[in-house]
Protein backbone atom coordinates (compact mmCIF):
# COMPACT_ATOMS: atom_id res chain seq x y z
CA UNK A 1 0.00 0.00 0.00
CA UNK A 2 1.45 3.35 -1.04
CA UNK A 3 -0.05 6.43 0.68
CA UNK A 4 -3.57 5.04 0.37
CA UNK A 5 -6.46 7.32 1.33
CA UNK A 6 -10.17 6.61 1.16
CA UNK A 7 -12.85 9.32 1.21
CA UNK A 8 -16.42 8.05 1.02
CA UNK A 9 -19.21 9.93 -0.74
CA UNK A 10 -20.78 10.87 2.62
CA UNK A 11 -17.64 12.81 3.54
CA UNK A 12 -16.10 10.17 5.85
CA UNK A 13 -12.33 10.01 5.54
CA UNK A 14 -11.67 6.37 6.44
CA UNK A 15 -7.96 6.16 5.55
CA UNK A 16 -5.34 8.86 5.18
CA UNK A 17 -1.94 8.19 3.64
CA UNK A 18 -1.73 4.56 4.81
CA UNK A 19 1.38 2.72 3.69
CA UNK A 20 2.13 -0.94 4.36
CA UNK A 21 4.60 -3.46 2.94
CA UNK A 22 3.68 -7.15 3.18
CA UNK A 23 6.26 -9.89 2.77
CA UNK A 24 5.51 -13.38 1.46
CA UNK A 25 4.62 -15.85 4.20
CA UNK A 26 3.84 -13.28 6.89
CA UNK A 27 0.87 -13.49 9.23
CA UNK A 28 -0.08 -9.86 9.82
CA UNK A 29 -2.87 -8.68 12.10
CA UNK A 30 -4.41 -5.26 11.52
CA UNK A 31 -5.40 -4.14 15.03
CA UNK A 32 -7.20 -0.96 15.97
CA UNK A 33 -10.31 0.56 17.53
CA UNK A 34 -13.68 0.04 15.89
CA UNK A 35 -14.15 2.30 12.88
CA UNK A 36 -10.44 2.96 12.32
CA UNK A 37 -10.49 1.71 8.72
CA UNK A 38 -9.17 -1.84 9.13
CA UNK A 39 -11.90 -3.43 7.03
CA UNK A 40 -11.73 -0.60 4.49
CA UNK A 41 -8.01 -1.24 4.03
CA UNK A 42 -8.63 -4.96 3.59
CA UNK A 43 -11.38 -4.42 1.02
CA UNK A 44 -9.17 -2.05 -0.98
CA UNK A 45 -6.39 -4.66 -1.00
CA UNK A 46 -8.95 -7.21 -2.21
CA UNK A 47 -10.14 -4.94 -5.01
CA UNK A 48 -13.62 -4.65 -3.44
CA UNK A 49 -13.18 -0.89 -3.23
CA UNK A 50 -10.94 1.66 -4.90
CA UNK A 51 -8.62 4.06 -3.04
CA UNK A 52 -9.36 7.77 -3.42
CA UNK A 53 -5.62 8.30 -3.75
CA UNK A 54 -2.50 6.19 -3.47
CA UNK A 55 -1.94 2.75 -4.95
CA UNK A 56 -1.72 -0.98 -4.29
CA UNK A 57 1.39 -2.48 -5.88
CA UNK A 58 1.59 -6.24 -6.55
CA UNK A 59 4.76 -8.24 -7.28
CA UNK A 60 3.06 -10.10 -10.13
CA UNK A 61 3.06 -9.86 -13.90
CA UNK A 62 -0.46 -11.34 -14.20
CA UNK A 63 -2.69 -8.43 -13.20
CA UNK A 64 -6.36 -8.59 -14.15
CA UNK A 65 -8.71 -5.78 -15.16
CA UNK A 66 -9.41 -4.98 -11.49
CA UNK A 67 -5.72 -4.49 -10.74
CA UNK A 68 -5.43 -7.76 -8.81
CA UNK A 69 -3.02 -10.66 -9.36
CA UNK A 70 -4.85 -13.49 -11.11
CA UNK A 71 -6.13 -16.09 -8.63
CA UNK A 72 -3.80 -14.99 -5.86
CA UNK A 73 -6.28 -13.56 -3.33
CA UNK A 74 -8.79 -15.30 -1.06
CA UNK A 75 -11.20 -13.45 1.26
CA UNK A 76 -12.99 -14.58 4.45
CA UNK A 77 -15.69 -12.11 5.51
CA UNK A 78 -17.05 -11.31 8.96
CA UNK A 79 -20.05 -13.53 8.19
CA UNK A 80 -19.74 -16.92 6.47
CA UNK A 81 -21.86 -15.64 3.51
CA UNK A 82 -22.86 -19.16 2.44
CA UNK A 83 -25.59 -19.94 -0.08
CA UNK A 84 -28.32 -21.47 2.14
CA UNK A 85 -29.83 -23.52 -0.72
CA UNK A 86 -26.50 -25.15 -1.61
CA UNK A 87 -24.63 -28.00 0.06
CA UNK A 88 -21.29 -27.51 1.78
CA UNK A 89 -19.61 -29.05 -1.27
CA UNK A 90 -21.35 -26.65 -3.65
CA UNK A 91 -20.47 -23.64 -1.48
CA UNK A 92 -16.78 -24.53 -1.52
CA UNK A 93 -16.95 -25.43 -5.22
CA UNK A 94 -18.28 -21.98 -6.15
CA UNK A 95 -14.94 -20.18 -6.86
CA UNK A 96 -13.82 -23.09 -9.07
CA UNK A 97 -17.23 -23.22 -10.77
CA UNK A 98 -16.82 -19.54 -11.66
CA UNK A 99 -13.53 -20.52 -13.32
CA UNK A 100 -15.30 -23.10 -15.44
CA UNK A 101 -14.45 -26.22 -13.43
CA UNK A 102 -17.30 -28.72 -13.12
CA UNK A 103 -17.98 -30.79 -10.02
CA UNK A 104 -16.05 -33.84 -11.19
CA UNK A 105 -13.03 -31.77 -12.14
CA UNK A 106 -13.08 -29.84 -8.86
CA UNK A 107 -14.02 -32.71 -6.52
CA UNK A 108 -10.50 -33.53 -5.35
CA UNK A 109 -9.68 -29.90 -4.52
CA UNK A 110 -13.00 -29.32 -2.75
CA UNK A 111 -12.73 -32.47 -0.63
CA UNK A 112 -9.09 -31.76 0.19
CA UNK A 113 -9.96 -28.32 1.51
CA UNK A 114 -12.98 -29.57 3.45
CA UNK A 115 -10.75 -32.20 5.07
CA UNK A 116 -8.19 -29.53 5.94
CA UNK A 117 -10.78 -27.65 8.02
CA UNK A 118 -12.20 -30.80 9.60
CA UNK A 119 -15.39 -31.02 7.50
CA UNK A 120 -14.62 -33.92 5.21
CA UNK A 121 -17.73 -35.75 6.42
CA UNK A 122 -20.06 -32.79 5.87
CA UNK A 123 -19.82 -32.28 2.10
CA UNK A 124 -23.52 -33.08 1.59
CA UNK A 125 -24.80 -31.06 4.56
CA UNK A 126 -26.58 -27.71 4.23
CA UNK A 127 -25.60 -24.51 6.10
CA UNK A 128 -28.75 -24.73 8.28
CA UNK A 129 -27.40 -28.02 9.66
CA UNK A 130 -24.08 -26.50 10.79
CA UNK A 131 -22.97 -24.60 13.88
CA UNK A 132 -21.57 -21.08 13.58
CA UNK A 133 -18.01 -22.36 13.82
CA UNK A 134 -18.62 -24.99 11.15
CA UNK A 135 -20.09 -22.40 8.79
CA UNK A 136 -16.94 -20.31 9.20
CA UNK A 137 -14.81 -23.38 8.44
CA UNK A 138 -16.74 -23.76 5.18
CA UNK A 139 -16.00 -20.12 4.39
CA UNK A 140 -12.29 -20.67 5.03
CA UNK A 141 -12.25 -23.79 2.84
CA UNK A 142 -13.96 -21.83 0.06
CA UNK A 143 -11.35 -19.06 0.30
CA UNK A 144 -8.50 -21.57 0.10
CA UNK A 145 -9.85 -23.81 -2.66
CA UNK A 146 -8.22 -21.72 -5.41
CA UNK A 147 -4.84 -22.00 -3.64
CA UNK A 148 -4.37 -18.23 -3.23
CA UNK A 149 -1.03 -16.75 -2.20
CA UNK A 150 -2.71 -14.12 -0.01
CA UNK A 151 -5.58 -14.79 2.40
CA UNK A 152 -7.52 -11.78 3.71
CA UNK A 153 -9.63 -12.35 6.85
CA UNK A 154 -11.99 -9.63 8.12
CA UNK A 155 -12.74 -10.32 11.81
CA UNK A 156 -14.01 -13.80 10.91
CA UNK A 157 -14.35 -15.08 14.49
CA UNK A 158 -15.67 -11.98 16.28
CA UNK A 159 -19.24 -13.33 16.64
CA UNK A 160 -18.22 -16.78 17.93
CA UNK A 161 -17.96 -18.00 21.52
CA UNK A 162 -14.50 -18.03 23.08
CA UNK A 163 -13.98 -21.80 22.93
CA UNK A 164 -14.90 -21.98 19.23
CA UNK A 165 -12.81 -18.89 18.52
CA UNK A 166 -9.72 -20.38 20.12
CA UNK A 167 -10.15 -23.64 18.21
CA UNK A 168 -10.46 -21.77 14.91
CA UNK A 169 -7.39 -19.68 15.80
CA UNK A 170 -5.49 -22.95 16.25
CA UNK A 171 -6.77 -24.24 12.90
CA UNK A 172 -5.87 -21.05 11.01
CA UNK A 173 -2.33 -21.16 12.42
CA UNK A 174 -2.01 -24.80 11.37
CA UNK A 175 -3.20 -24.01 7.83
CA UNK A 176 -0.81 -21.06 7.63
CA UNK A 177 2.13 -23.27 8.61
CA UNK A 178 1.12 -26.07 6.27
CA UNK A 179 0.49 -23.93 3.18
CA UNK A 180 3.00 -21.09 3.57
CA UNK A 181 0.24 -18.66 2.60
CA UNK A 182 0.45 -14.95 3.44
CA UNK A 183 -2.33 -13.82 5.80
CA UNK A 184 -3.68 -10.36 6.65
CA UNK A 185 -6.10 -10.73 9.54
CA UNK A 186 -8.33 -7.90 10.79
CA UNK A 187 -9.20 -8.01 14.50
CA UNK A 188 -9.99 -5.72 17.42
CA UNK A 189 -8.73 -8.31 19.93
CA UNK A 190 -5.30 -7.78 21.45
CA UNK A 191 -5.23 -11.40 22.61
CA UNK A 192 -6.14 -12.84 19.22
CA UNK A 193 -3.58 -10.72 17.39
CA UNK A 194 -0.81 -11.62 19.86
CA UNK A 195 -1.58 -15.33 19.54
CA UNK A 196 -1.84 -15.52 15.76
CA UNK A 197 0.60 -13.05 14.29
CA UNK A 198 4.27 -12.76 13.59
CA UNK A 199 3.62 -9.07 12.97
CA UNK A 200 0.96 -6.70 14.31
CA UNK A 201 0.12 -3.43 12.58
CA UNK A 202 -1.66 -1.09 14.99
CA UNK A 203 -3.91 1.53 13.41
CA UNK A 204 -5.03 4.81 14.94
CA UNK A 205 -8.63 5.96 15.05
CA UNK A 206 -10.19 7.37 11.87
CA UNK A 207 -8.75 8.45 9.57
CA UNK A 208 -6.83 5.19 9.63
CA UNK A 209 -3.05 5.24 9.54
CA UNK A 210 -0.32 2.88 10.69
CA UNK A 211 0.56 3.92 14.23
CA UNK A 212 2.86 1.04 15.24
CA UNK A 213 4.38 -1.94 13.46
CA UNK A 214 5.29 -4.67 15.95
CA UNK A 215 7.23 -7.83 15.05
CA UNK A 216 6.15 -10.75 17.26
CA UNK A 217 9.06 -13.15 17.58
CA UNK A 218 8.81 -16.39 19.50
CA UNK A 219 10.27 -19.87 19.22
CA UNK A 220 7.41 -21.31 21.28
CA UNK A 221 4.69 -23.48 19.77
CA UNK A 222 1.51 -21.43 19.89
CA UNK A 223 -0.88 -23.79 21.65
CA UNK A 224 -2.83 -24.00 24.91
CA UNK A 225 0.40 -23.86 26.93
CA UNK A 226 1.49 -20.72 25.11
CA UNK A 227 -1.82 -19.02 25.97
CA UNK A 228 -0.93 -19.27 29.68
CA UNK A 229 2.77 -18.46 29.32
CA UNK A 230 4.60 -15.42 30.64
CA UNK A 231 5.87 -14.70 27.13
CA UNK A 232 2.31 -14.43 25.80
CA UNK A 233 1.29 -12.20 28.71
CA UNK A 234 4.25 -9.90 28.03
CA UNK A 235 3.36 -9.75 24.34
CA UNK A 236 -0.25 -8.83 25.04
CA UNK A 237 0.96 -6.09 27.44
CA UNK A 238 3.19 -4.61 24.72
CA UNK A 239 0.42 -4.73 22.13
CA UNK A 240 -2.10 -3.23 24.58
CA UNK A 241 0.19 -0.27 25.25
CA UNK A 242 0.62 0.34 21.52
CA UNK A 243 -3.14 0.19 21.02
CA UNK A 244 -3.79 2.65 23.85
CA UNK A 245 -1.26 5.07 22.35
CA UNK A 246 -3.03 4.80 18.99
CA UNK A 247 -6.40 5.49 20.62
CA UNK A 248 -4.97 8.54 22.42
CA UNK A 249 -3.49 9.93 19.21
CA UNK A 250 -6.85 9.56 17.54
CA UNK A 251 -8.62 11.29 20.41
CA UNK A 252 -6.14 14.17 20.21
CA UNK A 253 -6.59 14.45 16.44
CA UNK A 254 -2.88 13.94 15.79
Amino acid sequence: MREVSKLFSNGTLALKGMSLDVQAGEFISLLGPSGCGKSTALRIIAGLGAPSSGSIDWPSSKINSKGLPEGDVGFVFQEPTLMPWATVFDNVHLPLKLRGQGKSQARAAVMENLASVGLGDFANAYPRELSGGMKMRVSIARALVTRPKLLLMDEPFAALDEITRQKLNDDVLRLWRETGITVIFVTHSVFESAFLSNRIVVMRARPGQVCADLPIETSAVRDEHYRTSEEYRATTDKVSRALQEAIMLGAQGK
